[in-house]
């Protein structure tokens, strides 16, 4: 599986963290940034990993900030980008299952890294569903065109 990765200088410990687990479970991982805790700008960052998932198809974007709001809204703010902000497994279980996300958004304020690492691989191994919810991805997709 191949990911990309950013975050703001709030989220970049998490980041690094959540990076090195999906490497670990053997999947690539490019890591657009931040590369430190200096004050940067999430939408830098969200709209880089929205634009690269974009593009290629079949990748997933992993984006992490302070709260995981702002950087949510700038990967979403890239047509073809369904980015959902998870706070636990449910969350991200459902992101995938009925809503085909491609980019996941996690609050490195908000919750601890255990928690952001269980999400993270609910949002790994879980797969659209499909059926009653392919005609609202359609939706979706046909407002990134409006």
């Amino acid at each position: 599986m191949k990911w990309y990765a950013g975050a703001d200088h709030a989220g970049y410990v998490m980041k690094n963290g959540l990076v090195a687990a999906l490497r670990a479970l053997g999947d690539e991982v490019i890591d657009l940034g931040t590369n430190d805790e200096t004050s940067v700008d999430y939408p830098n960052f969200g709209s880089a990993v929205g634009r690269r998932v974009a593009e290629e198809p079949g990748t997933l974007g992993l984006v992490v900030c302070g709260s995981g709001i702002g950087i949510s809204i700038a990967a979403n703010k890239i047509p073809g980008v369904r980015c959902a902000l998870v706070h636990d497994t449910f969350t991200a279980e459902m992101a995938r299952k009925h809503n085909d996300c491609n980019v996941i958004a996690l609050g490195a304020r908000v919750i601890g890294q255990g928690v952001a690492e269980a999400a993270l691989a609910a949002f790994r191994a879980t797969a659209f569903e499909g059926g009653r919810h392919q005609c609202r991805v359609d939706q979706l997709g046909a407002l990134d065109k409006q």
